[in-house]
């Protein structure tokens, strides 16, 4: 359970469980000021899973014709750093960098400095680790914090990302005023948004089970529309460069959500590691129950690909006003 002790484990993942409104409410976390607590929490108990079973870089990519998933992961990654123009001798932030694989890509390609935050211990640790373990350590920094408050000067970093990690916030205006703070005048903001689409309906309850389920599963105290993304940059000060669903952007990509759907035709071996481990009392009790949760989501991650109306990728360009 990463940084969660194991015999503490059940009872956090239970109170987890019951932090969520019923399936078919669209009412998410029930009580918002618990957000950040709930994600430090999520991430305790799903790390090692996300790793295992999927890799450093907690994101979904389009799948580029002729390119195997890493080359598209990286290529969806290293995007950011053209937009964003970074340049040796430049300083950025990831906002919600997780255990550091986009951090490490774009550091890499670009010469940039990246400064990665998350709100977890174990994350930051586990970033640390792969840093030193594949060479570039002295291109990044790695630091526990809160994006709703950022442990950062004003004006003092050159570019910011967020890369599917904003949606855990419980207002989006709360976060990107916070990066519109530290961000230097004239610089950028690229975020991949978790957003529904124009093809959401909020009146079809299968649409409205499908988000419940992503929420819960991945720790979201609710879904957010596109309009309401771009609206919650502009609040904050931040000119719109570009918003563009990066899901559908292409016709010659496949979809995003195919990794996943070929990852549940062979489930069933993760899942009988997991239950064997737990039947020998080799797992924690609850970490099979986080196991289930995870198999649970990913059916409603590719059901909301298939129908259109989700979207782990709507791409915003901000920039903050002013000369570099």
């Amino acid at each position: 359970g990463g940084s969660i002790e194991a015999k503490a484990v059940k009872s956090e993942f239970d109170n987890y469980s019951a932090a969520y409104g019923e399936t078919g409410t669209a009412e998410g976390i029930k009580d918002r000021s618990q957000t950040v607590q709930l994600v430090d929490v999520f991430y305790s108990l799903v790390t090692d899973f996300y790793e295992w079973g999927w890799g450093q870089s907690f994101h979904f990519s389009p799948k580029l014709p002729g390119k195997d998933w890493k080359a598209s992961e990286a290529a969806h990654e290293t995007r950011i750093a053209a937009l964003l123009g970074l340049k040796p001798g430049d300083k950025a932030v990831d906002v919600g960098c997780g255990v550091g694989g986009p951090l490490r890509t774009i550091a890499s390609v670009s010469g940039a400095h990246v400064v990665g935050l998350t709100i977890n211990q174990y994350q930051v640790d586990r970033a640390r680790h792969h840093n030193e373990k594949l060479g570039v350590a002295p291109l990044t920094t790695v630091v526990r914090g809160d994006f709703l408050n950022m442990p950062f000067e004003n004006a003092s970093f050159d570019g910011a990302y967020a890369i599917e990690a904003t949606c855990h916030a419980p207002k989006l205006e709360d976060v990107f005023g916070e990066v519109y703070r530290v961000l230097k005048p004239g610089c950028r903001f690229v975020t991949y948004e978790w957003v529904s689409t124009n093809l959401y309906d909020a009146k079809n309850p299968e649409h409205v089970r499908i988000m419940d389920e992503i929420n819960f599963g991945n720790g979201l105290p609710e879904m957010r529309t596109w309009k309401e993304a771009e609206d919650a940059g502009k609040k904050v000060g931040f000119d719109l460069i570009l918003s563009q669903d990066m899901a559908t952007a292409s016709p010659v990509c496949g979809a995003w959500y195919k990794r996943l759907s070929l990852t549940l035709n062979t489930i069933w071996i993760n899942k009988s590691i997991v239950n064997t481990l737990n039947l020998f009392g080799l797992l924690p009790r609850g970490m099979k129950e986080v196991h289930d949760m995870l198999v649970f989501v990913a059916v409603s991650l590719c059901e909301g690909g298939r129908t259109g109306t989700f979207t782990p990728m709507h791409m915003l360009v901000f920039q903050k006003p002013g000369k570099k």
